[in-house]
């Protein structure tokens, strides 16, 4: 080869070192990014593409599906109704921040009344009621109720440090006038140093057979770390079952409970 072509091909490979030495920093960030919980795949700590490990999302196949107990209308005076579905969340430490919901009401003929639709979360682990006041179903009365979740549930991990450290407690437990006017109270206390927000407490009262007879439910703003608040619940006419056994539920969404 002669001087002229070493030298052409000596230019050459540098504008080929310099091209990929250009390209390498240019690609090398693209293609080894650190992993992260949205870039679609699986990597990391992670169980599944974007979720499991320490990624805020449960995968959906290791996830249990909600259980619905029953789902039923209490008449609170004629033609209003208060809807409850009583479910189950098999998963402890997976919770749902918001779904949508329907109830559907039809009478004893089975002819569709009406539906009621809301948005609702989903606790870790356990029972848990979603309430429906104050249904109007005109002349109507409805036999059948049923419930179902209207979309896919996303479901988020929830640590089972703060589940441990959430301490809810139900106490002082009161039922008088059954065959008057009705007035159930009780003690919500929070024995944790978190303050829950938006905290619904759905009652729901039992017979001798364990059906439930009845349904109420009551708000409090606020419940801060170490709180105590009573609640009252009220029906405007008697039970047509003599109660002997109360359940009061403490509704709050697990993702908006904050340390001070």
């Amino acid at each position: 080869m002669t001087w002229s072509g070493q030298r052409q091909l000596f230019y050459v490979a540098i504008i080929a070192l310099f091209f990929l030495s250009l390209g390498f920093l240019i690609g090398y960030p693209y293609f080894n990014k650190p992993p992260t919980c949205n870039d679609r795949r699986q990597n990391g700590d992670e169980t599944g593409p974007d979720c499991g490990g320490s990624c805020p999302l449960a995968c959906a196949s290791q996830v249990s599906a909600i259980s619905v107990l029953w789902s039923r209308a209490f008449e609170v005076i004629p033609g209003r109704y208060n809807a409850v579905a009583y479910l189950v969340n098999h998963n402890k430490n997976a919770a749902v921040e918001n779904i949508s919901y329907r109830f559907r009401f039809a009478d004893k003929d089975n002819l569709y009344i009406g539906k009621r639709e809301g948005v609702a979360f989903v606790p870790p682990g356990g029972k848990f009621a979603i309430f429906e006041p104050a249904v109007d179903t005109g002349s109507s009365i409805p036999v059948y109720t049923t419930f179902e979740f209207t979309e896919i549930p996303v479901w988020k991990q929830v640590s089972q440090e703060k589940i441990d450290q959430l301490k809810v407690l139900v106490s002082d437990i009161t039922l008088i006038g059954q065959a008057t006017s009705p007035h159930l109270s009780a003690t919500i206390s929070n024995n944790s140093l978190f303050t829950i927000p938006n905290v619904n407490a759905v009652a729901i009262l039992y017979d001798a057979t364990g059906n439930a007879v009845s349904v109420s439910s009551t708000y409090l703003s606020q419940l801060q770390g170490g709180q105590s608040q009573n609640v009252n619940f009220t029906w405007p006419q008697p039970f047509t079952s003599t109660v002997i056994a109360e359940e009061i539920i403490p509704m709050y969404n697990i993702f908006s409970v904050k340390l001070p």
